[in-house]
């Protein structure tokens, strides 16, 4: 059974002729009554009684006439949700979002793309980078923000943030008059770390190691705000992005740059060869628009 089929019949119907349903269809009327014809065999019923004028509706025909309405009104209602979604009129996405990540950069960004596209759904669930990567991988996600490197052979990148981690000591620390501290400085130092589900948790632990040392780690949270309150009451040093330096407001805590350089750079990532949604690729391009001047 073919769409054009109920599209003919429900004309014929229509028109109550078979004459004016074939020149508002723009088809020969010998075309049309073949075509309902053909729908008759496949039914195996009438489903049209015809006479000289008009034509009437058999039981049958009462029966696929409902029917073919309501599924041509379906069909309508998916192109108009189809072209919807390439207008960005309405769609869904679904992210995963590191929390430090999430509060430093995306809450202004959420609202302004909110404001574009108000019928665009986005769903957001916060895990630490790390398990983001995995999530996007197992197709969880249909994105996920990410801190770099990850396996370029299985995911597409986007970089939206390029930063460098910085050093947080106690004011009152022998270091905290320095500038810049290599991290060879840091062997004996007591470290307040990200949790092991944080990406910065491996990254920072695995740069100390490849400068001969294994951090000594006395606390790990996954909140930076109760981590810079840890170092401002002397009970450890703490290596975090620049994004959340610029946010400490504590006269006891001093900033430093380290080296080498520490860099965090941040991407979306999708994985590779499958299919993101016209609001997925919108969003994607809204983000890279939003952070060019981070890159």
């Amino acid at each position: 059974m073919e769409l054009r089929q109920l599209k003919y019949f429900l004309e014929a119907v229509k028109q109550n002729n078979i004459t004016r349903a074939s020149e508002h269809l723009h088809i020969s009327q010998p075309a049309l009554s073949k075509m309902i014809k053909s729908l008759e065999e496949e039914v195996g019923m009438p489903l049209l009684l015809r006479s000289h004028k008009t034509v009437e509706m058999t039981d049958a025909g009462q029966i696929v006439y409902e029917y073919a309405q309501k599924i041509l009104a379906q069909v309508d209602e998916m192109n108009t949700t189809l072209n919807d979604m390439t207008s960005l009129v309405r769609g869904q996405i679904n992210i995963g979002l590191p929390p430090i990540i999430g509060s430093l950069f995306f809450p202004k960004v959420m609202s302004e793309f909110h404001r574009q596209y108000p019928n665009v759904k986005i769903n957001i669930t916060e895990y630490g980078a790390a398990r983001v990567v995995t999530s996007v991988e197992q197709g969880e996600f249909e994105l996920g923000v990410a801190v770099l490197p990850v396996d370029e052979a299985q995911f597409n990148i986007y970089p939206i943030v390029k930063e460098e981690l910085q050093l947080l000591v106690p004011k009152q620390h022998p270091l905290s008059a320095r500038k810049e501290v290599h991290i060879k400085e840091l062997k004996e130092e007591e470290f307040i770390f990200y949790s092991e589900e944080f990406a910065l948790y491996d990254f920072v632990r695995n740069q100390c190691i490849e400068e001969g040392f294994e951090p000594k780690i006395l606390f790990k949270s996954s909140q930076w705000d109760f981590m810079t309150e840890m170092v401002a009451a002397n009970l450890g040093i703490s290596i975090l992005p620049e994004s959340i330096g610029g946010r400490v407001e504590n006269n006891h805590i001093s900033i430093l740059k380290l080296n080498p350089v520490f860099p965090w750079h941040l991407a979306l990532i999708t994985k590779k060869d499958r299919y993101v949604s016209f609001a997925g690729r919108a969003f994607i391009q809204f983000l890279q628009k939003e952070y060019r001047h981070n890159l």
